[in-house]
């Protein structure tokens, strides 16, 4: 018989929990530049997807649980890349499986100014624009069976 504690940390294993997630996410391929609290060295990993509460991140550093980590997300276009600063902290890790390069965490914001989060917001609108204004061609809709 389980105890609560390994219940809770079971039931969390190999499940996406959707309905917890309070913003949508966008897949996208971001730089950071990070580094953790207690250590000044400053390291380059990337995002897998972002939201207005957090991010999906691959580092090549591995956390733990509850770390803390100050970074700059690199948002914008080819042309202008913006910093935002951010401290975020890891609410979830995947095992780290032999070949991959890096380590895949969740992380959620805990401290950002309200610039940018304004930066972070307004970048967010203009993916949702563009997400919007996508238009599938009638003939590749009929291609794949959708009318």
């Amino acid at each position: 018989m389980m105890n609560k504690k390994e219940e809770r940390e079971k039931s969390g294993f190999g499940v996406a929990n959707f309905e917890r997630r309070k913003n949508p996410r966008f897949l996208l391929n971001c730089p950071v530049e990070y580094w953790q609290v207690e250590n000044s060295k400053n390291r380059i990993g990337r995002t897998g997807d972002i939201s207005e509460g957090g991010l999906l991140l691959f580092l090549p550093d591995e956390m733990d649980i509850g770390q803390q980590i100050e970074m700059k997300l690199f948002i914008g276009d080819l042309v202008e890349l913006k910093p935002i600063e951010v401290l975020v902290q890891v609410v979830w890790k995947d095992l780290y499986l032999e070949g991959d390069d890096d380590y895949r965490m969740g992380v959620k914001f805990i401290d950002i100014s309200p610039q940018d989060l304004d930066k972070l917001r307004l970048f967010l609108e203009t993916l949702i624009k563009k997400r919007d204004e996508v238009t599938i061609s009638p003939r590749l809709l009929s291609a794949l069976g959708i009318s």
